[in-house]
């Protein structure tokens, strides 16, 4: 079964509008959609109305990186799913290990808003990695299990849900792991997934952590790695393109 490569683009809390926007036209103007990939850039909330005008017509979606769980009310400083659909958003990541470490984000919390996000109609990208110290423990495989397992919304399908896996340890490093022990953690991913979901074969798995161009076609070209989850990488228009285009 063959399953579209996604390159997707996490911007963190980086660039103005102007610098937004002039990422945008870049990649606008650049990428050409091919029949194995697909484009998504995720920009601070600020940003996700001028990107995606910027974007328009470009063949390059648009999503948010965070998302409350409730539909709306008094929940001051956050942002509800259907106001990432409103804004011309498509998908929106769940779970990043920074909103695990930096708010206290539980698998529960993740599961709440990847469910709140279908709802909206958005497609959640739903993180999950261990630690340095899990991985040397021996407990990598059995953190990340426990992850998918409390985090997939109720109702996800294989279409309508992402999965990430970025180890922490190699998150804005420089460090990755080994080709060997990411195509068996993606393995182990998909065999999960597919206990959940009754199947996984159309899944979408995105490796991130310290993805660039130099290290993209041999990481995308393992067999159940279907994509990429860029940070630093996607700030640079010429690097996110070429890490696209090592998608083949």
């Amino acid at each position: 079964m063959t399953r579209r490569v996604l390159i997707a683009g996490n911007w963190k809390m980086n660039l103005l509008r102007a610098e937004g926007e002039a990422l945008a036209a870049a990649l606008a103007a650049k990428f050409t959609a091919n029949g194995s990939a697909d484009m998504l850039v995720c920009p601070p909330a600020t940003l996700i109305a001028p990107v995606a005008a910027m974007l328009e017509g470009s063949m390059i979606a648009v999503g948010g990186q965070d998302c409350h769980m409730k539909e709306s009310g008094a929940h001051t400083g956050d942002v509800a799913a259907a106001m990432i659909g409103d804004l011309g958003g498509s998908h929106v990541i769940v779970g990043h290990s920074e909103r695990r470490a930096d708010h206290g984000e539980t698998d529960a919390t993740v599961k709440a808003k990847a469910e709140a996000a279908l709802a909206a109609g958005l497609i959640p990208i739903v993180c999950v990695g261990e630690t340095e110290a899990e991985r040397d423990a021996g407990k990598a495989e059995a953190v990340v299990e426990t992850q998918i397992r409390g985090s997939l919304p109720e109702g996800a399908t294989e279409t309508g849900v992402v999965i990430a896996y970025e180890p922490v340890w190699a998150i804005g490093t420089g460090r990755t792991p080994t080709t060997d022990d990411i195509a068996a953690m993606h393995d182990h991913m998909r065999t999960v997934a597919a206990s959940m979901l009754g199947g996984a074969g159309e899944l979408r798995l995105l490796y991130g952590g310290s993805v660039k161009p130099g290290n993209a076609a041999e990481i995308l070209g393992l067999a159940d790695v279907d994509g990429a989850l860029v940070g630093g990488a996607s700030l640079k228009a010429e690097d996110f393109l070429a890490i696209a285009a090592a998608a083949g």
